[in-house]
């Protein structure tokens, strides 16, 4: 159909370039970090299968192995862990930022604001070189755990807790939240889950990253595009929804009639779908798996039992498979998150993810600067103001 200038399509712009909504198929970046397969439904970072890294690693393995391309030897592992235990504790005027937010503060507008301070009081803040942006990228992964845990105490009026440098990161997230040494489930449920979160190739967050630091802006800035980004419902806040969805069904036997509601209304049902992957997203295997065994220990098997019949009415109904954040609302309420630090928890593993590929993408920089395909009218005459 021709434009109101009488331009055809293909030749808008003055080229007849495809235009690629969303640019869906485009190929951005060649990256060695992550590689999603959505035929197979294989996730692979730095040539580990997921299921190999979640049966066998830790997370503060896999942040080395996104960052340096090879899994850590016992020294390098140790340096790393010693690393990230003294960049732990967050300057101070960070922390009163944090405790001078409003109580009812948006945890992803307090985490976004609270990285994007960090830059000033970073060490490297003026430093771009990549020895540096290595040491920003530990420093951000350690601190961007104590951000999201005291943005949970802060909303409950309670005190932040010093980080304890005899735990793990995600034993130390979780006693930072808690202000209690977590049991061996919890933390094992909260590794597996920075495992299965840490990257996934070019998503909306990583992809806004990679442009920020394309213009050689620096990783503070970086990352807070990236998480900026992550704070939209269609990227990092589908997990939230989808438990607010299950609470408000409330009972097992409404899960179905309630999805067809949706259904025939032509609304979306959080956790289902993906752009990338055309099976079963390799995660939600996990995240099911934890899902079941929080519930049971809990003695509270109906929100699993809910997103089960809702996960097989929808492969039955739309042959849409669960996608990561589907079982990783579950297995976060089991938990105890609130639901509103649900996307930040998602933010103290992308951390890592996203500080590597502002590495790379420095590595071998280019600016990333795609056209767009105007549509506009063309020729047109200014009028003065009194004729219009």
């Amino acid at each position: 159909m021709p434009s109101s200038s009488g331009t055809p399509p293909a030749s808008r712009g003055g080229s007849a370039a495809q235009v690629a909504e969303g640019l869906e198929g485009i190929v951005a970046a060649e990256s060695r970090i992550c590689l999603v397969d959505g035929i197979e439904g294989r996730l692979i970072y730095q040539g580990y299968d997921i299921h190999d890294l979640v049966a066998h690693a830790s997370f503060e393995e896999v942040a080395y192995l996104l960052w340096h391309g090879d899994l850590p030897t016992r020294a390098q592992l140790d340096a790393l862990q010693k690393d990230l235990i003294a960049s732990r504790t967050l300057p101070e005027p960070v922390l009163q930022l944090l405790r001078g937010f409003p109580r009812d503060v948006l945890p992803m507008d307090a985490l976004r604001t609270a990285v994007s301070a960090l830059g000033i009081y970073d060490p490297d803040n003026l430093d771009n070189s990549p020895a540096a942006n290595l040491r920003k990228s530990v420093r951000l992964t350690a601190q961007t755990a104590t951000i999201v845990a005291a943005i949970g105490r802060c909303r409950e009026s309670k005190d932040p807790i010093a980080p304890d440098p005899s735990l793990s990161h995600a034993a130390n997230f979780l006693y930072m939240l808690w202000g209690r040494k977590p049991d061996d489930t919890a933390v094992k449920t909260v590794e597996i889950a920075l495992i299965l979160h840490a990257d996934h190739e070019l998503n909306a967050s990583t992809f806004s990253a990679r442009v920020t630091a394309a213009t050689l802006a620096d990783m503070h800035s970086a990352m807070t595009s990236a998480i900026g980004t992550l704070k939209g419902p269609l990227h990092g806040g589908a997990n939230e929804a989808v438990m607010r969805l299950l609470l408000s069904i409330g009972d097992p036997s409404k899960v179905i009639p309630a999805a067809r509601e949706i259904l025939a209304a032509k609304q979306k049902i959080p956790g289902f779908g993906h752009r990338v992957y055309r099976t079963e997203d390799p995660r939600a295997t996990h995240l099911r798996k934890m899902s079941e065994e929080l519930g049971r220990r809990k003695g509270e098997l109906k929100w699993f039992e809910m997103s089960r019949t809702l996960e097989q009415f929808m492969l039955s109904e739309k042959h849409i498979y669960a996608n990561v954040d589907f079982y990783s609302a579950t297995s976060y309420y089991y938990l105890g998150f609130p639901l509103e630090l649900f996307t930040p928890v998602f933010a103290v593993s992308r951390i890592s993810g996203w500080t590597a590929h502002v590495l790379e993408q420095l590595a071998d920089n280019r600016i990333i600067r795609p056209r767009a395909e105007y549509v506009g009218p063309r020729n047109r005459t200014y009028v003065s103001i009194d004729r219009r």
